[in-house]
């Protein structure tokens, strides 16, 4: 019997050529986690980082965007990305849709953080997480941790060594957790998620992410006992009376529970079950709008697999009916029918809500108060965000990358400072010309002051238009300083001054017509 992993075919790993690790030399190329591992590079990887395996990517399972489109769309969400409290705000509806249309791969990982709240979170515990990961953690959880390591994604080129960087990280992101809420502890449906996060995003920011998706999205989901998951089980059902009623009744008949084909669905958001190109677009709407697609991706795929008298006619019983579900077919998994059928389900946040409110008084009716209260369930982002306000600077984007260039910045400096050097250079000093010289005034000397531009005419017959009313008609050829300049004119009983050089007595009438200018 053919091997089944994830619900589909395995695909045959004898293929896959390996290398002995001693061929491994100081000057061989072999430097990723799967050429490490004994994947060579003959092998090649899909563009999610894929070697092999069910959930690799084909063109059957997967829509191409064009790349137009996707520089479009990496703008609008750069845009959204900068003003973000606006736009959750004022424009979520937007966002929504923007969501739904799958966002772009090259900004993932930095819109998930900012749709689960893990930025705000992270910027209003700076150092927390480096705080945790000093810790040595509890034993108990770490060994359970090292066992899980290599199951998470084993084809994926990120996990596929032991002792790679991937798996480091996915061990340092679990025991951060388990010292973060030491009451619940490690369970194994948080390596996926947690592993997922980390496929875009580093370390400190996948922990983060988990934290929100366990408290906001998932709560209680992995707590002890498991009692919301199974709770949510009972809400599933109930929801799939009003979308399927045909499934419904064959579910009912064979005593088939929610529990036993849902519980992997719900606790590792399908990252398990689908195709990956299916798996990042759930993930976009699911992180935008909560729970209640998960929901609707379960509703999608009960519906399509028993929702049919012929599909029912192949299952009359418990095991053959376990069977169809743990073998979904690969049309019902891809990405566009996927997202067709997903929100096309008519099942929102309220009702989710409504049917959990009427499940939980039935369970406490039948089996009791539930042994771990969880937090309140948040159903989408625009929801945590209200919850919890974040300040302007907890959602500033600080960069990833940074460059430092001195030569660059030492060759603009000399630039700028020659610039200045030739513009000081370039401006003569300022001179301010006399427009009442008189014709007997001889130039200064250069050395004395500076030959002031010809602002006049030549001509003497112009020069008594130019005089002010205060001189005199009668000028004499030398006139002193106190008769051109009304404020400093001498009284009766002053000494008349000795009489000047004619050098003199120019440079004193262009200084006294310099303080006329200014009066």
């Amino acid at each position: 019997m053919a091997n089944i992993e994830n619900g589909r075919q395995a695909v045959d790993t004898r293929s896959i050529r390996t290398i002995s690790s001693s061929h491994i030399d100081d000057e061989s190329s072999l430097g990723s986690d799967s050429e490490i591992n004994g994947f060579t590079s003959d092998r090649q990887t899909d563009k999610y980082g894929f070697i092999g395996g069910a959930q690799q990517y084909s063109e059957a399972s997967a829509q191409d965007v064009p790349h137009a489109v996707l520089r479009q769309r990496e703008v609008k969400w750069l845009d959204m990305l900068n003003h973000w409290d606006k736009w959750m705000i004022k424009r979520f509806n937007k966002v929504r849709l923007r969501s739904q249309k799958g966002i772009p791969p090259a900004l993932r990982g930095r819109a998930w953080l900012y749709l689960s709240g893990g930025k705000v979170k992270r910027e209003q515990n700076q150092g927390k997480f480096q705080e945790l990961d000093s810790q040595p953690g509890d034993p108990k959880w770490l060994d359970v941790i090292e066992k899980d390591l290599h199951r998470q994604f084993p084809f994926h080129e990120m996990f596929v060594s032991r002792g790679g960087h991937g798996q480091k990280d996915l061990f340092r992101v679990l025991k951060a957790y388990t010292l973060y809420r030491p009451e619940e502890g490690y369970c194994q449906a948080q390596a996926p998620i947690a592993a997922v996060l980390l496929m875009h995003m580093p370390a400190e920011d996948a922990f983060w992410g988990l934290v929100q998706i366990c408290e906001k999205y998932l709560p209680g989901y992995y707590s002890p006992g498991l009692e919301a998951i199974q709770l949510d089980g009972e809400i599933l059902f109930a929801l799939l009376r009003r979308v399927s009623p045909l499934a419904f009744r064959h579910l009912e008949k064979h005593k088939i529970d929610p529990i036993l084909y849902m519980t992997e669905w719900f606790m590792c958001a399908f990252s398990r079950t689908l195709p990956w190109a299916s798996v990042l677009r759930v993930w976009d709407m699911f992180l935008c709008d909560g729970v209640k697609i998960i929901f609707r991706v379960g509703l999608v795929l009960l519906k399509c697999m028993l929702g049919s008298r012929e599909k029912l006619k192949a299952c009359q019983g418990q095991y053959e009916t376990m069977e169809l579900l743990r073998a979904i077919e690969p049309r019902y998994m891809q990405e566009g029918f996927l997202v067709r059928e997903i929100l096309e389900v008519p099942v929102t946040a309220r009702d989710v809500e409504r049917e959990h409110h009427t499940q939980l008084k039935r369970w406490k009716k039948n089996r009791g108060e539930l042994n771990f209260k969880s937090p309140p369930r948040m159903h989408g982002a625009r929801l945590i965000m209200l919850a919890d306000p974040p300040r302007r600077q907890d959602l500033l984007q600080n960069p990833t990358i940074l460059l430092e260039m001195p030569q660059l910045k030492k060759g603009k400096e000399e630039k700028k400072s020659k610039k200045k050097k030739s513009m000081k250079k370039s401006q003569p000093p300022e001179e301010i010309p006399n427009p009442y010289a008189l014709p007997g005034d001889s130039p200064p000397p250069p050395s004395d002051l500076p030959v002031p531009p010809p602002v006049l005419s030549k001509t003497p017959q112009t020069l008594p238009d130019t005089v002010p009313d205060t001189v005199p008609e009668t000028v004499p050829e030398t006139l002193p300083q106190t008769e051109t300049d009304p404020l400093h004119q001498q009284s009766p009983t002053d000494v008349p001054p000795a009489k000047e050089s004619p050098r003199k007595q120019s440079t004193q009438s262009l200084s006294s017509t310099e303080q006329d200018t200014y009066l």
